[in-house]
C-alpha cells in the first residue's frame, strides 16, 4: 500500500513566560518505523521537514527508503495517511476520495462540518485513542504516560513566579509539600501520582471505580485514594494547589466535574491541568490554551507530548507498527484498526453512531 506522513502544523500559543507558541513536532513514524513498512512492501511518502522538530532529518528517512515529496504529494498519494493531530480542513482537500485517515481525531468533540466533509469524501477515519484490542488501547495509553509523566514538571514551572504565587512542589523541612489533587486514576492519573510522589509532593487520586483506585494503591504506595463524591469533590478542589484532571471516556466527551462555582473555591494562584481537554474538558472554563481564570491557572494543551516530540515519536512508532504490520491491503481488515474508526468510507459507525 502507498503510506503518507505528512508534517504537523498546528500550533497553539501559550504566555510568553513559557515560550510563547507550542508547535506539534511530533511525526507517526520514525525512520526506523518507514524502514519496516518499506521491507513489508509498502510505498511511503514522507513530507519533506515531517520530522525535523522530533530530530529525525529527511536524510534519515531516504535511507530508510521513503520518498520525499511536497505538501501535496504526502497528502494525495497515500492510500493511508498517518497523522498525529486532527486535520484541517484545508487538509482535507488534499485527500484522495476513499482514503484512510489515522490520527488522533477525537471526532465526538470536532466540529459537525469536518466530520461532514470526511463523510462526503468517503474516507475512512481511524483514531489512535480507540485502536487496539479489547479495552487494550495502546497508543493512548503511551500518551497518557507521558503526559502523567511530564504532570509534576508543568505544573512546577506554572507554580514558579510570576506566573504562580512562587511554590515548590517538594516544600522543605518544616514547609510543608503542595497538595496535588488528581480526578481520574487511569493511566494518566496513575502515571501523574507517582510523578507527583517522586517529586515530593502531597497526592490524593480520586475515581469513580474502587479496582482503580486498588491499582493506583499499588502502582503509587503514599497517594490518599478515595472514591469520588460530590462532597469530597468540593473538599479536596478548596486545599488542592494543584488540580489534575485525568477523566476521559474513550470516543466520548469527558464529563464535566468543576463548575466555575467550584472552581472559584480553589486558592488564588492555583494550577488546573486538564488533561481531558482533548475531549472537551473537565472543567466548565476549559479552553484549549494556557491562561488565567477565577484566580486559577489554567493548562488545557491538547497536545502535550508534543512538549518532548522525540519521545513522543518514537513511542508512537513503537505502538503503531505492531498493527501497521498487520496491513496487506486494506487497514480495515484489522481488527484492531477497525476498532478505532469513526468512518467507514465515508459512513458513521462505531463511536459516532
Amino acid at each position: 500500500m502507498d503510506f503518507g506522513l505528512p508534517k504537523e502544523r498546528t500550533s497553539l500559543k501559550i504566555p510568553p513566560a513559557l515560550g510563547e507558541e507550542v508547535q506539534e513536532g511530533r511525526v507517526a513514524l520514525t525512520p526506523q518505523g518507514v524502514r519496516e513498512l518499506v521491507a513489508r512492501g509498502h510505498r511511503v511518502y514522507v513530507e519533506r521537514g515531517a520530522g525535523e522538530r522530533a530530530g529525525f532529518p529527511d536524510a534519515a528517512y531516504e535511507e530508510a527508503g521513503a520518498t520525499l515529496v511536497s505538501r501535496e504529494e504526502a497528502f494525495g498519494r497515500g492510500e493511508v495517511v498517518l497523522k498525529v493531530a486532527r486535520p484541517t480542513l484545508e487538509e482535507l482537500a488534499l485527500l484522495r476520495p476513499g482514503a484512510t485517515l489515522m490520527g488522533f481525531l477525537h471526532l465526538a468533540v470536532a466540529e459537525t462540518g469536518l466530520v461532514e466533509a470526511m463523510a462526503e469524501k468517503g474516507l475512512s477515519a481511524i483514531g489512535y485513542e480507540l485502536m487496539g484490542e479489547g479495552p487494550r488501547r495502546p497508543v493512548l495509553k503511551a500518551m497518557s504516560e507521558i503526559a502523567g509523566r511530564m504532570a509534576p514538571q508543568i505544573a512546577g514551572r506554572l507554580l514558579e513566579a510570576p506566573l504562580g504565587p512562587g511554590m515548590l512542589l517538594s516544600g522543605l523541612p518544616g514547609i510543608p509539600p503542595a497538595d496535588v489533587v488528581i480526578l481520574g486514576a487511569g493511566t494518566l492519573g496513575r502515571a501523574a501520582a507517582r510523578a507527583f510522589l517522586g517529586a515530593g509532593a502531597s497526592v490524593y487520586l480520586l475515581d469513580k471505580e474502587l479496582s482503580a483506585l486498588e491499582e493506583a494503591s499499588r502502582e503509587a504506595p503514599g497517594a490518599i485514594t478515595a472514591l469520588i463524591t460530590q462532597s469530597r469533590l468540593e473538599r479536596y478542589v478548596a486545599f488542592a494547589d494543584v488540580l489534575v484532571g485525568a477523566v476521559a471516556v474513550p470516543g466520548e466527551r469527558a464529563p464535566v466535574l468543576l463548575s466555575r462555582e467550584l472552581l472559584a473555591r480553589m486558592r488564588r494562584g492555583s494550577v488546573l491541568l486538564d488533561f481531558a481537554i482533548d475531549q472537551g474538558g473537565v472543567a466548565e472554563t476549559s479552553r484549549p490554551g494556557i491562561y488565567q481564570e477565577l484566580g486559577v491557572t489554567h493548562f488545557c494543551l491538547p497536545n502535550v507530548p508534543a512538549l518532548v516530540p522525540r519521545t513522543a515519536s518514537h513511542a508512537l512508532t513503537a505502538t503503531l507498527l505492531p498493527f501497521l504490520r498487520q496491513v496487506e491491503d486494506d487497514p480495515l481488515k484489522v481488527p484492531a484498526l477497525r476498532q478505532g474508526a469513526y468512518l467507514l468510507l465515508g459512513q458513521k459507525g462505531g463511536h459516532l453512531e
